[in-house]
């Protein structure tokens, strides 16, 4: 069965000529019409019109795109890219988080421990998946299986897709702030390489508690921000209704995360977005994870872990003040 259509609004116009593609076909069909040339003129409009949208994406409009309810989640790329995948579950000390998933599998034969933060595609894999939305011991299981990664001396590939860590009491109670502190020291010193992607929506700590990595990629309609457009909007302005002027002051876009030296790669996706053509989103996924990977293998642990610390050494920008002398501010 098809997936429903789901159409954003700055894609209607786009939809209106595909409901005239679909009529004049109808008609033709039933009518015995030569239409032809009508066709062909709607197609290579649509094609045009795609072109113009998607090449002058607004940043809320990106933030959109990584949202759709169509994009490929992280089971999907596993499932696609990757061979032999085995879920371990659990984290041995409460209980199996289901909006993270991972386990080892083979990439092009390599064998690899894949992490990924899970979503689902309807209200009862939702509410199963925490709407990808991990508790404390999500984190802790992904800790488990990086550390049996370490062990066992497989690279760690994490797929970031969350729109943040579980505020819940439950979470609270259980120390998720916490939880996600320990990953980020533990896997700053993980001694085997890891790679981590933001696919869709990389949400403050909630993507970070699994994305400290040698080599961070996000694809080319995602995006990864310290608060959502939303919340930031409601901090900032007291109105959630002015998240697309947060989108934009957030920097939260791929080329704008290169250009800050946050992530060090953008995947492309295909022209409208991942969910159009997911085949050619992972065989894009595919191809910069096996790039990336057969570089950082032929890093030494201790070089590879000295580069991952001044990696994150030199994110951000500061200014150093000297301070005022005695002397000097007396007098003025």
């Amino acid at each position: 069965m098809s997936k429903p259509k789901f159409t954003l609004d700055f894609e209607k116009p786009l939809h209106e000529l595909e409901l005239q593609l679909q009529s004049l076909r109808k008609l033709s069909e039933e009518q015995k019409l030569d239409v032809r040339g009508e066709i062909q003129a709607i197609e290579e409009k649509m094609e045009a019109t795609k072109t113009r949208i998607h090449k002058n994406l607004t940043s809320w409009q990106k933030v959109q795109l990584a949202r759709h309810p169509h994009r490929p989640y992280s089971l999907d790329y596993i499932h696609t890219i990757f061979e032999g995948f085995q879920e371990l579950h659990g984290d041995r000390l409460y209980r199996d988080d289901q909006a993270i998933i991972g386990g080892p599998a083979f990439l092009d034969g390599q064998p690899v421990m894949v992490l990924g933060q899970q979503k689902g595609r309807n209200t009862k894999e939702n509410l199963r998946r925490n709407f990808g939305c991990p508790n404390p011991e999500g984190y802790r299981k992904a800790l488990r299986l990086m550390r049996l990664a370490e062990k066992f001396h497989l690279p760690v590939i994490s797929l970031v897709d969350t729109p943040g860590a579980y505020p819940g009491i439950g979470a609270e109670e259980r120390h998720v702030a916490e939880a996600i502190a320990v990953n980020l020291r533990e896997m700053s010193v993980l001694g085997t390489p890891i790679i981590a992607v933001v696919i869709g929506e990389g949400g403050s700590g909630g993507a970070l508690g699994v994305a400290v990595a040698d080599v961070v990629l996000v694809l080319e309609n995602a995006y990864y921000s310290v608060i959502s457009p939303e919340g930031c909007a409601a901090i900032l302005w007291k109105d959630r209704a002015h998240a697309p002027r947060a989108a934009e002051a957030l920097q939260m876009t791929a080329d704008k995360l290169l250009k800050a030296g946050i992530v060090d790669g953008i995947v492309p996706e295909p022209l409208g977005g991942a969910h159009l053509d997911q085949a050619a989103a992972a065989k894009n996924l595919k191809a910069a994870l096996l790039a990336n990977l057969t570089i950082l293998m032929g890093i030494p642990p201790k070089t590879l872990l000295d580069q991952r610390y001044q990696k994150y050494r030199k994110l951000g920008v500061f200014q150093e003040i000297q301070p005022v002398p005695a002397k000097a501010a007396v007098g003025a």
